[in-house]
């Protein structure tokens, strides 16, 4: 094993076989998503993609968590990792972008999920070819109890109708079993087996050429689009953006100003008594 590359937001390594491994490293923050750790993800992945002797790219996080989604303490309309046209529902464009971004390379991208995988966590991993989780993953979108549905609204596409209301309708989250029996995920181990299975499956990725394996992506990519995937995907950040003007939305937005962004989230989970709320041993961060 050869670590090329780390910074005090990824490291990137070379694995046996044409594997490449990047590790989401903003530990402190369980791996939230600000714009400088969202273009080293991108910058990553297009360079692998360009790469002859790669073949397929594992993404994790380092420390307790995939990742607990968007980081709020950032501003995320400046230094976005691509433009995006400006203007009302910004954001969720952007975010809808950026997983096609990572679905149209020729190459396979695998998602190793452990611990918390919340809102943006979710929307990264979904965007990605093959998910595969921990058993006691922690996976869920908590931010359409109080603010707006997913900037990327994956879950009916992934998981079929009744599940993904299930999970609209209540904010609640799901193991890393119940994601995989429901199709969010491929398949889920035991933590301590994950890494291994991972590894595992991404050789047995590698024994196909890529010549070939971008063909067999772009097949299934192109059957859900023919069914329309991209322009539901698309059209759902006028939902999301429309949701946030709600007065819900506003209080929440008001909270965070008045109480600290912290306060603010444990009010929202409070009556649900999970996320932030189920053990207080130590404050989580929120997408």
């Amino acid at each position: 094993m050869i670590q090329l590359m780390t910074t005090a937001l990824t490291s990137l390594e070379h694995l046996d076989g044409g594997v490449r491994r990047i590790t989401l490293c903003r530990e402190d923050s369980l791996n939230a998503l600000n714009n400088s750790l969202r273009t080293e993800i991108l910058e990553h992945l297009e360079a692998i993609d360009r790469d002859p002797e790669a073949r397929v790219t594992i993404l994790k996080g380092a420390g307790r968590a995939f990742s607990a989604g968007y980081d709020l303490k950032a501003d995320s309309s400046q230094g976005r990792p691509f433009h995006t046209a400006d203007g009302i529902g910004s954001w969720a464009r952007h975010a809808v972008e950026g997983c096609f971004r990572i679905w149209d390379l020729a190459k396979p991208v695998i998602a190793q999920v452990h611990g918390y995988c919340l809102a943006g966590g979710t929307e990264l991993a979904q965007s990605c070819d093959l998910i595969y989780v921990a058993d006691d993953a922690t996976i869920g979108y908590p931010v359409v109890r109080n603010i707006s549905p997913p900037d990327n609204q994956f879950f009916p596409w992934m998981v079929g109708m009744r599940r993904a209301m299930e999970l609209m309708l209540t904010g609640d989250s799901m193991t890393g079993k119940e994601a995989a029996n429901c199709g969010f995920a491929n398949r889920s181990f035991p933590a301590d087996e994950l890494e291994s299975e991972v590894l595992k499956i991404a050789q047995r990725v590698t024994q196909v050429p890529s010549e070939v394996q971008q063909f067999n992506k772009r097949s299934v990519h192109r059957q859900m689009e023919a069914m329309g995937l991209r322009t539901g995907l698309r059209s759902g950040t006028e939902l999301q953006a429309l949701a946030t003007f709600t007065s819900s939305a506003q209080d929440f937005f008001d909270a965070v100003k008045s109480k600290g962004l912290d306060q603010a989230l444990d009010q929202r989970d409070a009556d649900f008594g999970d996320y932030r709320t189920s053990a207080k041993v130590e404050p989580d961060p929120e997408p």
